[in-house]
């Protein structure tokens, strides 16, 4: 009982100074700011390597969810995302295109374990950087610098294009659409894991959710969140999907992820220290943003939805 308490009692800790470090201090990244530069500084300074690992996303606990540790959390979504999409069903060999990469964690599992020949694209040079630095030069795997609403690939270019909560960062959610569809060949895969919020079209945002919604856009470079439905319908309108979208809703396996992050600056105080004040400052200033992330999906205002359509054999 004494360890639960003294726990809370740090993880409160934490929080009141991380929301007493946000309402003194401007918004990290202004709207001006682009994508790329806020994941260069983050890339470059390190904190969110230290606190996430090699993976910049969230993690899968389970069905129903149990405790688990963040990191293995966040190699286990990888794995069950490869499952969910049907991706172990097929050979080494197979081109995966990687969208919104980061330093490469999800890659790097796709060609070591699976045996994929992996390109992995971000927008971040930074990005692209570390990860070849995290890389073994044996796995079939390389990095670029390139933008998912413009890609650089000829059509028809890969068996499998993967994306892992890169979509909030996307302005045009419908070219974004496009883009996806268009690198695939025909009948080839998309498999895609994103953050969303409900379909306002059928249950409006309230009074009070316009206002936290609006915070989680400014706070990290996102444009818009689309809904689950929505961005269904997006890919069916490029014209290049083979039947229906597939989609499901991991907002449960994944929910433990928000506070588990949090946890990590009382469990690995560490880099509250070695980062110096200024790392400090910016850690502790993302704790309310990453507070209202987990009440929004807790509350359903935010869904995590998963994604899977093929390409039309005819196009």
């Amino acid at each position: 009982m004494n360890l639960f308490v003294t726990t809370l009692e740090a993880v409160l800790a934490v929080a009141i100074a991380g929301i007493g470090v946000y309402l003194a201090t401007a918004r990290r990244y202004q709207s001006t700011d682009s994508v790329a530069n806020s994941y260069d500084q983050w890339t470059e300074d390190g904190i969110l390597e230290f606190y996430w690992g090699e993976h910049i996303h969230l993690g899968h606990y389970g069905s129903p969810p149990r405790s688990k540790d963040f990191l293995t959390a966040k190699s286990d979504f990888v794995h069950e995302m490869v499952r969910w999409g049907g991706l172990d069903k097929l050979p080494a060999g197979t081109t995966v295109l990687d969208v919104g990469c980061g330093i490469g964690g999800s890659s790097r599992i796709l060609a070591k374990e699976y045996g994929f020949s992996v390109t992995a694209i971000t927008i971040s040079p930074e990005q692209v950087k570390r990860a070849q630095e995290l890389t073994p030069k044996e796995l079939d795997l390389k990095f670029q610098v390139d933008d998912a609403m413009a890609m650089s690939f000829p059509d028809a270019s890969f068996d499998v294009v993967w994306s892992v909560e890169a979509g909030p960062h996307m302005p045009d959610k419908a070219i974004f659409a496009k883009e996806l569809m268009r690198v695939l060949k025909p009948n080839g895969l998309l498999v895609l894991a994103d953050w969303n919020q409900r379909d306002d079209r059928q249950v409006p945002l309230n009074i009070w959710e316009k206002p936290v919604m609006k915070q989680l856009l400014d706070q990290w470079s996102h444009p818009e969140f689309s809904s689950i439905e929505g961005f269904s319908e997006l890919l069916e309108a490029t014209g290049l999907v083979d039947g229906k979208v597939t989609t499901s809703d991991w907002t449960a396996e994944t929910l433990p992820s928000w506070l588990d992050s949090i946890w990590q600056g009382v469990a690995r105080p560490k880099g509250l220290v070695s980062f110096g004040i200024s790392g400090f400052i910016k850690s502790v200033r993302e704790i309310p943003t990453i507070l209202l992330m987990r009440l929004a999906f807790g509350v359903g205002l935010c869904r995590f939805g998963m994604f899977k359509a093929v390409r039309s054999p005819d196009i």
